[in-house]
């Protein structure tokens, strides 16, 4: 009487490790921009504290020095009032060599509240 093995083969073992190293020196790469986009969004929330343009991009370039922050300065920000709140908007891009001609773009935006 003959039993069938169950479980893995070398060849699937190998596989399913190359995926899975692969996917985590993605995610080595992605997690740095995303902590990044976070330490963004605060300095906006920071900066939209400020009462004119001028001390908003300020605040900005000062929490972006503090948060080491190089995708975006203050200049790049976008600066509106809504029911006599400053309202600060960003959108800025980030692109990864993964390998050969293969790139990840992430495009990260968002606002203050």
């Amino acid at each position: 009487m003959k039993t069938r093995e169950r479980g893995l083969g070398l060849i699937s073992l190998i596989l399913v490790s190359a995926m899975v190293v692969a996917l985590g020196a993605v995610l080595v790469r992605i997690v740095p921009t995303v902590i990044e986009y976070q330490s963004i969004q605060r300095a906006a929330q920071r900066a939209s504290q400020g009462g004119t343009v001028a001390e908003v991009r300020s605040l900005f370039d000062k929490a972006a020095a503090i948060d080491d922050i190089s995708s975006i300065d203050g200049r790049d920000l976008e600066i509106s009032k809504q029911n006599d709140r400053v309202i600060v908007e960003f959108a800025y891009e980030r692109e990864i060599h993964l390998a050969g001609p293969a790139w990840l773009v992430m495009r990260y935006s968002g606002r203050s509240k």
